[in-house]
């Protein structure tokens, strides 16, 4: 028997399918081995020496892997091709004893072809990109060990700083910054809507661009109203045609950023929930009578290339579905615009062409169905011909009385030539055609004023980022890279530091106070270009620059900084909510901290005063003796609500109660706002009889709910 072992378990329910009988595939469930959680774990004075102990929920595990290893006869390594996954081999490998062996094996997709194709080439080990995990690991190990205390210490219990999570922040912050130091300006569009002489229609419409050939931005009513002037009595006419074509080249295939971005923005998903989708599509997914089927390739990459095999099969595809005319004569190849772009893995595209989105549409879910035809949809288009174009400018001269000559531009493009959009011809409208709209124009040509349309309008700030925008800007500036831009955006809403309103992300107070705190204290931290720089590193160290230089370089100002930080603790300010609720043991107005089943009271003084209190949510009145129903948590954290009067009052509800009990049946009754109108509903589902709230009633169940 032949052992090999993976990272998930789906991922090797699915490889278990192509390897068959004579082997066997186990999951590892990520990592077996970590720094310690509860000490630092690196011997700053040692060269950086990590302690690596085994993960204590994996320790069953790890007994039942070498015992299949003692009956194997051979093991192979297939975890994931990148740096978390040499590193989590290199764990197994020093954990099970199997030495110095070349039995680590990667493939980019998970496929039949491709998981054989590796089993058939295995490696060493690669040491280098161990040591750049082990670099990067150590390297956020100290910076959230050392920050994190200062920060709860002084901000906020239970925060944490981070080597890409602050740089990231403190670009949602500076953004936001942006947005409140903005002073709008004000500015007018001027649209000309004109005839041809002698006719009718089609009315032609053209918008102010230049006054003597200069742009002119027009800035106040003021000006509006004397430009205006000038053009009441102006001779129109039409001063030049432009006739072109134009050529629309197809997007590169995806890449992790991408693929969130376009995620986001077309799919409606956050970044994570991109990633967690694009997971499943890659490990594999139950397909009936096909068994367990990976539909992607590797999902974390910043490269944009495809395979010669891969890319020649497509031509041929595209040539049977689509006809030899959108073909290009030379297959398409795409630059990665990252400036820290590896190039170790594919582009992130299906894996058979034959298993299109419409095949498969019934078998998976709604997301893994939508996330995978914007794969699969972009990879084909990707290798397809430029989309071309009939193009047409105008431009319309306005000479007034007094000789000044006002320039306004109309123009727009025909599709001649479908191109790489026919891929996308089902899921978008019809090209907008606006040129075969208009007249047909010469130059010389005069034209008569139907009428002026002017619109005053403001310059608006820059926009909050998104989960889109975000990863793009984290790509652009090289803050982390394509496996943690999702984990990071996820860390800062944990951590309270960001919120979304609508799809927009914006940053709390506590977000810009931890980036005031760390601007003050650890600028280098949160400085973009620093960061870059340090992931510049890690990647040297893959090419075989020792791993400790980084840290080397990186620790001794680091310690300055800690130092300067603790040294001026006294002048920072605890940020922590102070109720109106005194301590009965020292006096002292209590804080609000954040607990496991949600917000409590606690005195400040603690550890010399432990005293502690529930806070007390009143969301109506108890139907049973008219006090306060409030918010309350069982032992398992699961939310109930109950009288603040128990335990003279025992009445308790799994929903918000109405302040009365059914008439008819006597049951509980349930708060319901519809159509404007709140209503009372009974919780017993064979009565569901409704009652109206009094509007006295209405408005204190307002008051109370808010």
């Amino acid at each position: 028997m032949k052992l090999v072992i993976v990272e998930s378990p789906s991922k090797a329910k699915t490889i278990q399918k192509y390897l068959g009988a004579g082997y066997k595939v186990m999951a590892s469930g990520g990592h077996i081995c970590d720094l310690p959680e509860k000490t630092l774990g690196v011997d700053t004075e040692h060269n950086f020496k990590p302690e690596y102990v085994i993960n204590q929920s994996k320790k069953d595990l790890i007994k039942k892997l070498k015992q299949t290893v003692k009956e194997s006869d051979e093991v192979y390594l297939a975890t994931d091709p990148d740096r978390e996954g040499e590193a989590i081999s290199w764990h197994l490998s020093n954990t099970l004893g199997l030495g110095d062996k070349e039995n680590r094996i990667e493939f980019n997709e998970i496929s039949n072809k491709a998981v054989v194709q590796a089993i058939n080439k295995p490696r060493k080990i690669n040491l280098n990109l161990v040591d750049a995990q082990q670099a990067r690991r150590v390297l956020d190990r100290l910076v959230g060990y050392k920050v994190s205390p200062i920060l709860s210490r002084k901000i906020k219990t239970g925060l944490s700083g981070g080597r890409v999570q602050s740089a990231a922040l403190k670009m949602i912050v500076d953004r936001e910054r942006e947005i409140k130091a903005f002073v709008p300006e004000e500015y007018w569009n001027i649209n000309a809507i004109l005839l041809k002489a002698g006719t009718k229609s089609p009315l032609i419409k053209a918008a102010l661009a230049d006054k003597g050939g200069k742009k002119i931005k027009v800035g106040s009513e003021a000006e509006t109203k004397n430009i205006l002037a000038e053009l009441e009595d102006a001779h129109w006419s039409i001063n030049s045609v432009k006739r072109g074509t134009s050529k629309s080249r197809p997007q590169a295939p995806f890449m992790t950023s991408t693929l969130q971005q376009d995620g986001s923005q077309k799919l409606g998903l956050t970044a994570p929930q991109v990633m967690q989708v694009a997971q499943q599509l890659y490990e594999g997914v139950e397909l009936g009578g096909e068994g367990q089927t990976a539909f992607v390739t590797y999902i974390r990459t910043d490269s944009v290339r495809v395979a010669a095999d891969m890319q020649q099969a497509t031509l041929q595809f595209i040539k049977e579905k689509y006809g030899a005319e959108y073909v290009p004569s030379k297959p398409n190849y795409y630059a990665t615009k990252s400036q820290n772009a590896q190039d170790a893995h594919e582009c992130i595209r299906p894996i058979s062409l034959e298993r299109t989105p419409e095949s498969v549409k019934d078998k998976l879910q709604r997301n893994q169905y939508k996330l995978y035809k914007l794969i699969y949809d972009r990879f084909i288009a990707s290798q397809m011909k430029d989309a071309e174009y009939n193009t047409l400018t105008v431009r319309v001269e306005a000479k007034s009385q007094s000789g000044a000559k006002y320039g306004f531009k109309l123009g727009g493009k025909t599709l001649i030539f479908k191109g790489f959009t026919i891929v996308y011809e089902v899921d978008k409208p019809e090209e907008e055609e606006m040129s075969s709209n208009l007249p047909d124009l010469r130059e010389g040509e005069e034209l008569s004023l139907k009428e002026i349309k002017t619109e005053q309008k403001f310059t608006k700030p820059p926009t909050r980022f998104s989960d889109a925008t975000l990863v793009k800007a984290m790509e652009e500036n090289g803050i982390g890279r394509p496996s943690t831009y999702a984990s990071v955006i996820s860390v800062l809403a944990k951590r309270e530091y960001t919120v979304k309103e609508q799809k927009f992300i914006r940053p709390t107070n506590l977000g810009e106070t931890v980036t005031e705190f760390m601007e003050t204290f650890f600028n280098n931290i949160v400085d973009s270009k620093f960061t870059a720089d340090m992931e510049k590193d890690l990647d040297e160290i893959e090419r075989g620059v020792e791993w400790q230089s980084i840290l080397k370089a990186f620790y001794p100002d680091f310690t300055k900084d800690i130092k300067k930080a603790a040294a001026n603790e006294k002048k920072l300010t605890l940020i922590e909510e102070v109720s109106d609720v005194v301590c009965e043991k020292c006096g002292a107005n209590m804080v609000v901290k954040e607990g496991k089943y949600g917000k409590f009271l606690a005195c400040p003084n603690y550890p010399r005063c432990k005293n502690i209190k529930s806070i007390i949510v009143p969301v109506g009145v108890c139907p049973a003796c008219g006090g306060t129903v409030t918010k309350c948590h069982s032992r398992s954290g699961k939310v109930f609500y109950g009288c603040s009067n128990y335990p003279k009052c025992k009445f308790m509800s799994w929903e918000i109660p109405a302040p009365i009990f059914c008439p008819v049946c006597n049951n509980t009754m349930r708060i319901v706002e519809s159509g404007g109108k709140k209503q009372y509903v009974c919780t017993n589902r064979t009565c569901k009889h409704v009652v109206l709230a009094p509007p006295e009633e209405k408005q204190n169940g307002e008051n109370e709910q808010n």
